[in-house]
């Protein structure tokens, strides 16, 4: 190792400043590492120290952080994972994404642990990272083109293999600053929340790429880390998750699952029914029996739930597109009212080539479809699209409107559903799906999920923030009454900070099953550093705080955190039939704050709550 490096990181972080077009580079501190880690870590508080009120999401002066873990690179699965951290355009305030794929392992043998973006370019360029060298390039030929085909691009230009670069990128969506654009990579992998791909697009920087190389991660343990990822190899393959999981990924058949049909958290035609007979028709194992799948994994992964599909049949045929994700599965299949899997796939996949969110994507198309069956919206209204539920082709004609934001209705519905639902009406916003700050939730159906539409309404990133995959350490139970205010409130609070030391160390949750478990053991194999769960949750927690105040100083208010009238409806039928969550929501906000340590009336963090998290700088920002 050099004098500056520290085991697991690669010791700098880039500064792009795209205004002027000049790179610098900055050497990063063990100690400012051991408080933030990595990912979202750094992401935070880059964002926090560098974005001060009055700066807009579209301001040149708003920063866009990319940022790997410390095991970005090493033999842990999962773990080329990074994280894009900035002032997003839905809510106007802070938001953390992560997608999977090669960026983080590259960025990291490239040379750096973070690149800051800001400025803004005045012509279309991309980033070129490699070699502990890093440049910007002219993107004016790429202007235009869809994700895939920038991908292939750049990597043309500049000689690479398909597995010799990682490229992210924005769309046509991203290029035209629709609110719900994503940064998309490695072809099927996106970091989409919060519209990142608009921020992008703000910068005119059109991708971002690094090179594999020949350089490698150090490690402190390589031994200790080997047995880690044994143990967790082991796990997936011993036990009926983790082989779910390692076969066919988040999109595997759900038809029987506990968190699918069964327990009624499909969420399915905008929320006005929860039964959908259909569902096996929409999973991956569907899909493979019936066309050809190529398996396409992530930064050594030995995980089989990424694939790539080829259509052997019908109207596709020949066609490759990218094997969905559950959510996107749920977005393109259920929630429009489509029962044909071939269009759920094409449908999927154009929103990675549009560079369109998927979830936002669909609770929009939902919410217009059920406004035009109910005769609200007219195909005068919708500029000739006659969108009805399973309409797939009116569907993808919107999509692409939305994308280039073409025609006045299309333009309208490229703000997200919240401002689409403000723009349409009363109709509108009594069936819109969305959280109060301005974003869409993840795919489920929540009215039986009440964890994750509490975590999200009241989340600072605008996505869910605490982990759901266990409990953060041996004293935290995991949630037991699924519909229990108290227990819902009670663990979101406490487990806060454990996805965001996740999202911190760099590697997918799916490849490290447990909630801090192995992947503690793993990133102090890495590092040497010893944190105890504890000592990781407690960064995770000052990540979360962090975000927090940087929200409320920038005017997101807690009276925004609550659910629209749709999301926490009653429904109709299913195994959550006539329950709501309504009538419970603040004395639940009065439990989490309190479990928080945040002040009740304001939200803010109480001062000693910042204090115990090194977090005395933000006192006299919240509270001068």
């Amino acid at each position: 190792m050099s004098q500056n490096q520290v085991y697991g990181y690669a010791g700098k972080i880039l500064r792009v400043d795209l205004t002027n077009e000049i790179i610098t580079e900055e050497v990063l501190d063990e100690a400012e590492l051991r408080k933030w880690v990595g990912g979202v870590g750094l992401g935070a508080k880059y964002l926090y120290d560098e974005v001060p009120p009055g700066v807009e999401w579209d301001d040149p002066e708003n920063r866009m952080i990319v940022s790997c873990g410390p095991l970005g690179g090493t033999r842990m699965a999962g773990s080329g994972t990074l994280s894009i951290s900035t002032k997003g355009c839905l809510t106007n305030g802070a938001t953390s994404t992560q997608a999977n794929g090669f960026m983080g392992a590259y960025m990291k043998f490239s040379g750096y642990d973070a690149v800051i973006f800001q400025g803004a370019a005045k012509r279309w360029v991309y980033l070129y990272m490699h070699d502990n060298m890093a440049e910007l390039r002219d993107a004016g030929d790429l202007v235009g083109k869809d994700t895939w085909e920038t991908e292939d691009a750049v990597k043309e230009e500049l000689g690479y293999s398909e597995k010799g670069m990682s490229v992210f990128c924005i769309g046509p969506a991203g290029e035209n600053l629709v609110k719900f654009a994503g940064v998309f990579g490695d072809k099927d992998h996106c970091a989409g929340h919060n519209g990142v791909g608009a921020v992008m697009g703000t910068k005119k920087l059109k991708a971002f790429c690094a090179a594999r190389g020949d350089a490698s991660v150090a490690v402190n343990s390589p031994g200790q880390l080997s047995k880690v990822v044994k143990s967790i190899w082991d796990n997936i393959q011993t036990t009926p998750n983790g082989q779910r999981i390692f076969n066919w990924g988040t999109g595997g058949d759900y038809a029987g699952g506990e968190q699918r049909v069964t327990a009624g958290t499909l969420p399915i035609k905008n929320y006005t029914t929860s039964l959908y007979p259909e569902s096996r028709l929409m999973t991956n194992q569907y899909a493979r029996e019936h066309w050809q799948a190529k398996w396409n994994p992530c930064w050594a992964c030995r995980m089989r739930h990424c694939h790539l599909i080829t259509f052997t049949d019908g109207p596709y045929k020949g066609q490759t597109v990218e094997e969905p994700e559950y959510e996107l599965y749920a977005a393109m299949g259920p929630l429009v009212g489509n029962t044909d899997p071939a269009e759920a796939l094409i449908l999927a996949n154009l929103l990675t080539l549009l560079g369109l969110e998927g979830n936002e994507a669909g609770f929009l198309l939902s919410m217009v479809i059920e406004l035009y069956e109910k005769g609200v919206l007219t195909q005068e209204n919708t500029e000739g699209l006659d969108l009805k539920w399973g309409s797939t082709k009116a569907m993808r004609t919107l999509l692409e409107r939305i994308a280039n934001r073409e025609g006045g209705f299309a333009n309208m519905l490229a703000e997200g559903t919240l401002r689409a639902a403000e723009c349409l009406g009363p109709e509108a916003q009594a069936c819109g799906i969305y959280a109060m700050k301005g974003h869409s939730p993840r795919g489920h159906d929540h009215r039986a999920m009440w964890r994750e539409m509490f975590d999200t309404a009241t989340s600072d990133i605008a996505t869910y923030e605490s982990g759901y995959l266990g409990p953060a350490h041996p004293d935290i139970s995991p949630l037991g009454d699924r519909f229990s205010p108290e227990e819902v409130s009670s663990h979101t609070a406490k487990s806060k900070g454990v996805r965001q030391f996740q999202d911190a160390i760099g590697t997918c949750i799916f490849c490290n099953r447990g909630a801090l478990g192995e992947g503690l053991e793993a990133f102090n194999a890495a590092t040497g550093w010893g944190f105890t769960p504890k000592e990781a949750q407690d960064v995770g927690f000052r990540v979360a705080n962090l975000m927090r105040a940087f929200n409320l100083r920038h005017g997101v208010s807690i009276d925004l955190e609550y659910p629209s009238q749709r999301w926490s409806s009653a429904p109709s039928d299913g195994p959550a039939q006539g329950i709501s969550i309504d009538e419970h929501w603040d004395s639940m906000l009065d439990i989490y704050y309190k479990e928080m340590g945040w002040d009740r009336e304001t939200g803010r963090p109480l001062p000693e709550t910042l204090t115990e998290l090194g977090l005395e700088n933000v006192i006299g920002d919240l509270y001068e």
